[in-house]
């Protein structure tokens, strides 16, 4: 059944526009094996489950989490583009015709959360759509506009920036993806080697994993992807630099985390603690363990002593956080949105930053 749903897929690729041919050629077998066991073809995840009880996915989630919407979004169902105008259908992963029909294949230019619109983008549009977020440093700052950068306000929201945000990350300063602080400079689309400057140049386009051994070409010495790195700085402060940037990421990111969590302890008074497994990830740390146990991840125990200071450092956090390939994709606009938070921190409450380089 699932077979000739597919099969009726790669048949609507030719009535909207894109020659199955080169499919077909390439295997059309393995290319199907490699969509159903990829992200975009999982049937079971929550991006295409979680709607399953409505019955539809609602038109602010449905672009990305509907193939169906998708289509709506570009206007390949003959609809205006740019917006989707209906609920769309659940367990409708990313199709074939999601991406190889002739609007998706036509799609130039995206406009991100913040504002900024990028032309140009080629085959890396379609991508770029999903996977900018829904948040923005211009999100944060029109939230705390008017209140003192250490005021407590019931009315303050964590902003979660969404998930699979690499292209926004990728563009880093020149899309404003994080809270970048006044007075710092922030990297711009990190400017890799011609036949790594796209999405599909590194990531296959259906089962969506990278292939290592052309990067191992010049990265050579390394075993992991991970293990890359072009910096020398340390910029975590633990007294090495001999491992990958990643390294220095998820120390810095460590780092920010019990700053976070000091902060809220002493100038809020309610103990905050983080959770990638349930939303929305900030919760009231009641028993003050500096861990969110199974029975404080529930959301009426989400957090809401915000303060401007702590919402700032709270959203580079986890902007960090959903970009797990950001040691790639842009490691300096990574480690400055980190570093600059956990000095913002360091203003009110102590925090070490000694040894702490800034790239």
């Amino acid at each position: 059944m699932r077979l000739r749903w597919i099969a009726r897929m790669f048949a609507g690729v030719c009535i909207l526009g894109a020659a199955p041919v080169t499919a077909q050629e390439q295997g059309l077998g393995g290319i199907v094996d490699a969509w159903m066991a990829s992200p975009h073809g999982d049937y079971h995840s929550e991006s295409f489950t979680h709607w399953n009880e409505e019955g539809a996915v609602p038109e602010v989630c449905a672009t990305c989490h509907s193939a169906p919407g998708f289509a709506d979004f570009i206007g390949a169902d003959g609809s205006a583009a740019g917006k989707v105008d209906a609920p769309a259908p659940i367990n409708a992963p990313v199709s074939c015709a999601a991406c190889h029909s002739t609007a998706a294949m036509a799609l130039d230019r995206a406009v991100f959360p913040s504002g900024v619109a990028e032309d140009g983008l080629g085959a890396d549009a379609a991508c770029t759509v999903c996977h900018m977020g829904r948040e923005a440093g211009e999100s944060v700052r029109a939230a705390v506009k008017g209140l003192g950068e250490d005021e407590v306000s019931a009315d303050l929201p964590f902003l979660n920036i969404h998930y699979g945000i690499a292209a926004t990350v990728m563009r880093g300063a020149d899309v404003g993806g994080g809270f970048e602080y006044p007075g710092q400079s922030y990297a711009g689309r990190f400017a890799h080697v011609p036949s790594a400057s796209s999405c599909t140049a590194c990531h296959d386009p259906h089962d969506t994993q990278v292939a290592p051994e052309p990067c191992m070409a010049c990265h050579r010495g390394v075993e992991e992807l991970s293990d890359i790195r072009m910096r020398p700085g340390d910029y975590d402060g633990d007294g090495q630099n001999a491992g990958g940037i990643a390294e220095e990421i998820h120390g810095l990111h460590a780092r920010l985390d019990r700053a976070i969590m000091v902060y809220a302890a002493e100038v809020t008074g309610k103990p905050i603690g983080y959770t990638a497994d349930a939303y929305p990830y900030f919760f009231n740390d009641s028993d003050g363990s500096g861990a969110i146990e199974a029975a404080e991840a529930v959301y009426p125990n989400a957090y809401k002593s915000w303060t401007p200071r702590l919402l700032k450092a709270a959203y580079n956090f986890q902007a960090v956080k959903k970009d797990p390939g950001a040691y790639a994709h842009n490691p300096a606009y990574a480690l400055q949105l980190l570093h600059d938070s956990l000095v913002s921190l360091g203003e009110r409450v102590s925090v070490d930053l000694s040894g702490i380089a800034r790239p």
